[in-house]
């Protein structure tokens, strides 16, 4: 059964801008702010009340990203980057209103439990920035994904261009905002920014097939995978430590010996029938 979280302290014009259930393990955030979910100081204020309540909720392993929308998410809130940049310290208040996404999307990298963004439509700029947060990305492959905030003289400065590097390399970072490329959801996959395409009607299946084969894996070697995986990218070799610290404590774990002692179970009945 779904369980909906209320935020009472939340703006409603705030709380209408996303939705979330937790069902069975996986947190369904639904962008829903009409008509392309552009990015405000509200609707970065209303993800992290979600977040805030995913918190204290618990009982999910899984953070599924979606939108209701035609888009996943255009990106800068048009209106609120006009008002920032007519102003006498317009250069301060846009530092101040990027630097509140980048610590969001930041907020969601660093999520101990698995993030799915599921991209049905255009992802652009900040947009794509959110989908690059997340651990795993599924797109329609008529969707369009690209950051091009070149063309108007400025970068992807919510992580685009760290992420992007990190995920598919400088030379794909350099194509796509370089060029300003917009690309579609295969072109996508192919160049490694998601991990995989499929038809539009088909992408909710999918995704939600994939978000509920994750949940059903142990929370704890999950977030020790993740954390593992994340210490690939830094400089030295403390990501094998790592992995050894994490192996013995998840060997201490309940769960870990259940699965483990079924599985040598199994695999030691398949040996004596061979």
């Amino acid at each position: 059964m779904s369980t909906r979280l209320a935020h009472s302290q939340r703006d409603p014009a705030e709380a209408d801008m996303l939705r979330v259930a937790v069902a069975d393990g996986v947190a369904t955030v639904t962008l829903a702010r009409a008509p392309v979910n552009a990015i405000s100081d509200a609707w970065v204020r209303a993800f992290d009340a979600a977040l805030d309540g995913l918190a204290v909720r618990g009982g999910w392993t899984v953070l599924h990203l979606r939108s209701d929308q035609k888009v996943f998410c255009a990106g800068a809130d048009l209106t609120e980057v006009r008002a920032r940049i007519d102003a006498a310290d317009g250069p301060d208040r846009m530092y101040a209103y990027v630097a509140g996404i980048q610590r969001l999307y930041s907020r969601i990298e660093r999520l101990p439990q698995v993030t799915i963004a599921e991209i049905g439509g255009a992802a652009m700029g900040g947009g794509l920035e959110l989908a690059l947060a997340c651990d795993l990305r599924i797109a329609a492959v008529e969707a369009k994904l690209g950051l091009p905030e070149a063309r108007l003289g400025l970068i992807p400065g919510a992580g685009g261009t760290q992420r992007l590097t990190r995920l598919c390399g400088r030379a794909v970072a350099q194509r796509l905002i370089l060029g300003a490329e917009v690309v579609d959801g295969a072109t996508a996959r192919d160049l490694g920014v998601v991990q995989w395409a499929v038809p539009r009607a088909e992408l909710g299946r999918h995704a939600r097939e994939l978000a509920q084969r994750v949940a059903a894996l142990p929370a704890g070697a999950l977030a020790a995978s993740k954390a593992c995986i994340a210490a690939a990218g830094e400089p030295g070799t403390g990501g094998y430590s790592l992995e050894l610290e994490a192996t013995r404590r998840l060997l201490g774990d309940a769960e870990t010996r259940r699965r483990v002692e079924a599985f040598l179970a199994g695999a030691s009945r398949e040996q004596r029938r061979s």
